[in-house]
């Protein structure tokens, strides 16, 4: 029989272990990250490409939403998601995937249908709403820049620039960037921002400086990039800084690129670090979510393909901006991981057909709770095409 003192410590062990075992259940679970390839990655891109072009209108349109449930499609839509998945199949294309631009091209002539032109502007339409959308408009340029990219056709430099004097008329003295522009009055809506169209106009108008150079796109792009690396969370009192903004570390990352001198301040690489923590913990959070019970009651359901694409995104373009600048090269490896870690999870999250009875159609989507939308496709392309550039370049095919 134990003595006294031997029974308190066999007893102290075992609530030690007991309450390890709590926490490693409850707080700190390990980390699943599957492994993935960059064949594997590019494969889920093209197949979640697959599932966006199928079902293609004649119009350019895509399926909005879809539910596998009941095999049916759920009405709406949104220009601004129109226009973003018309950028990443134009991204897949830049990526050495030209089977899809005839695909994107017939979304952009939905775009170019929807046109509304004021002076020397070229604004994208809201059908039927009282006012239009920066972000359509700012996605709608972002698309096209990748289509130079990818093709070198210049048949739309000159609409390139209508959209970018659009943009940079929208842009507020502190660089912000104003959400709509009524047609009524021909003029901005004031005091009106959205938390992703700075983001959005910041890449959009890098992009343009790299496609078109010297025709002073870099100026109200470093301006917008200022305010949001300044300024932004504070000014819109955005929760738990910084917002995770991939637009915006495409925008770095761009900037970053241009040809000379280094254009990103100590402020913005101080920004982009803070980025890659935020997206490396939503990662973190994500790879110890499971869909039992037990997990959704302790660590909430899992994320859609569009909120993970997003994390993807921004640490993906983190990535390249760290293989350019060294401020941050210091985090190239840990970034990398998290956009790999991002990208196991969609290609092991992604819709088969075999996974379960019928549904072919469904090949290639997302799901939560039967349902997904065409920017769970699109973010899950672009973060997919990035990883598969990182681990491309890590040898790991």
């Amino acid at each position: 029989m134990l003595d006294p003192v031997m029974r308190g410590l066999l007893v102290t062990i075992l609530l030690w272990g007991a309450g390890a075992g709590v926490l490693r259940a409850f707080a700190v679970p390990p980390e699943r990250c599957p492994a993935v390839t960059a064949d594997e990655a590019m494969a889920a891109a093209l197949a979640a490409a697959g599932w966006i072009t199928r079902s293609q209108g004649a119009d350019g349109s895509y399926v909005y939403e879809y539910n596998v449930a009941k095999d049916a499609n759920v009405p709406g839509y949104n220009e601004v998601r129109h226009a973003g998945v018309t950028m990443s199949l134009y991204q897949l294309a830049a990526a050495g995937q030209p089977g899809f631009l005839k695909a994107a091209d017939t979304g952009l002539g939905r775009m170019i249908a929807n046109l509304a032109f004021f002076d020397d502007r070229a604004i994208l339409k809201e059908p039927g709403g009282q006012t239009y959308k920066t972000g359509s408009s700012a996605l709608m340029l972002a698309g096209l820049a990748q289509r130079r990219i990818a093709t070198d056709d210049r048949e739309y430099d000159e609409l390139m620039r209508q959209l970018g004097r659009f943009l940079v008329s929208m842009q507020e003295p502190v660089g912000a960037i104003l959400a709509a522009w009524d047609p009524s009055t021909r003029a901005p809506v004031p005091g009106e921002r959205s938390k992703y169209y700075t983001g959005e106009t910041f890449w959009a108008l890098a992009l343009l400086e790299r496609v078109l150079p010297g025709e002073g796109w870099d100026v109200p792009a470093l301006a917008a990039a200022d305010y949001l690396a300044l300024h932004r969370d504070e000014a819109e009192g955005l929760d738990y800084p910084p917002w995770a903004d991939q637009w915006a570390a495409y925008g770095l990352a761009e900037v970053a690129a241009w040809p000379g001198p280094p254009r990103l301040r100590a402020a913005h690489v101080e920004y982009a670090r803070s980025l890659a923590g935020r997206f490396g913990l939503l990662v973190r959070v994500e790879s110890r979510r499971t869909n039992s019970d037990f997990s959704r009651l302790v660590r909430g359901p899992m994320a859609r393909a569009a909120g993970m694409g997003t994390w993807g995104e921004g640490l993906g373009s983190l990535w390249t901006l760290a293989s350019t600048d060294p401020r941050i090269a210091d985090l190239r490896g840990p970034i990398g991981d998290r956009a790999v870690c991002t990208a196991g999870m969609l290609v092991a999250r992604q819709y088969e057909s075999d996974d379960e009875a019928g549904a072919a159609g469904a090949d290639g989507a997302w799901f939560r709770d039967s349902l997904t939308r065409m920017d769970d496709q699109q973010h899950a392309i672009s973060a997919l095409l990035l990883a598969a550039t990182i681990l491309d370049e890590r040898g790991e095919h």
